[in-house]
């Protein structure tokens, strides 16, 4: 099982636009997620966004070195969408695992496997790699996976962003400090 992957569906979650049912049927890129989305409910929509809250707290909790929190809460939700792994496939050449059994909710297996790696996120590097983008504009949340745990921002985009704007604010600060 690709843990990383499974705790990336969950940074996915969090930074998704969950106002309709078709911004969640957005989150369901890729060849793996697609069928989610042609079975995704209103039901499961609200789910969701109740668990969207739920992760982006633990996010919260990590960035601010509040490690007993983040986990008090990745077991609380570990316990409200239990792993219950299963294999599945086509045919001899196409087994992988499910992390929920048969007849669960879209959602219920969308969050399953978020939580799921998130927590063997946690447990593999700790929740200092927990981040918040810092560009205020944007509040998206990411892991970091960087050698020295220095990333501070979600994408390339809001660094740039964050740093022209602050070069502009300096350049602004020097010319009102200049004499004419």
């Amino acid at each position: 099982m690709n843990f990383d992957a499974y705790a990336r569906t969950a940074v996915d979650l969090v930074n998704a636009r969950l106002d309709d049912l078709g911004g969640l049927k957005a989150l369901f890129t890729g060849e793996e997620l697609a069928w989610m989305g042609d079975e995704v409910t209103e039901k499961d929509l609200a789910g969701l966004r109740r668990a969207q809250r739920r992760l982006r707290e633990v996010f919260e909790y990590g960035t601010s070195g509040r490690d007993a929190d983040v986990v008090t809460e990745l077991n609380s939700l570990l316990e409200a969408y239990p792993v219950q792994p299963r294999i599945s496939g086509h045919d001899a050449g196409d087994w992988h695992m499910h992390v929920t059994g048969r007849g669960a909710s879209v959602g219920a297996e969308y969050l399953a496997g978020a939580v799921w790696g998130l927590s063997v996120w946690l447990c593999e590097y700790g929740s200092a790699r927990f981040g918040i983008c810092a560009d205020e504009r944007c509040g998206n949340v990411y892991l970091d996976t960087s050698s020295n745990n220095c990333r501070r921002f979600c994408s390339e985009r809001c660094a740039t962003r964050s740093h022209v704007a602050a070069h502009r604010a300096r350049k602004r600060a020097a010319t009102t400090l200049t004499p004419a």
